[in-house]
């Protein structure tokens, strides 16, 4: 134990945590709902919405771009096994914004309805 009173432990615990920490506050250009377009790799020139942003691997799940089979066994709901389809993860760094989605925050104003008045008899 050191002059600190703190184990070498629990300092690399502790930096572990950090790292976590700021892993969850990277910020990218594009995020879910966007309509982007790949500008690199296999996939370039096509274009679709982001339905996913994993941020720990920097990669993006587009609409319709980058079809992977995936081979599901036999199970109550597949009877006789079945090949799905589905979107593959492509680098975030290959994606270029074309349109953001738009915000419904807090502060955009809600159309009112006309409530009817009850009369008083």
């Amino acid at each position: 134990m050191g002059t600190t009173g703190i184990l070498p432990v629990e300092i690399v615990q502790a930096r572990r945590l950090l790292h976590i920490h700021l892993m969850n506050r990277i910020k990218f250009h594009v995020k879910k709902g966007d309509n982007v377009e790949v500008v690199s790799g296999n996939f370039r020139g096509s274009s679709g919405k982001i339905l996913q942003v994993l941020p720990t691997k920097q990669r993006v799940l587009i609409e319709g771009v980058r079809i992977i089979k995936k081979h599901l066994r036999k199970s109550q709901d597949n009877p006789s096994g079945k090949i799905a389809e589905r979107e593959g993860p492509i680098h975030i760094s290959n994606v270029r914004l074309i349109e953001k989605e738009e915000k419904k925050g807090k502060g955009a104003k809600k159309e009112t309805k006309a409530k009817p008045e009850k009369a008083k008899s």
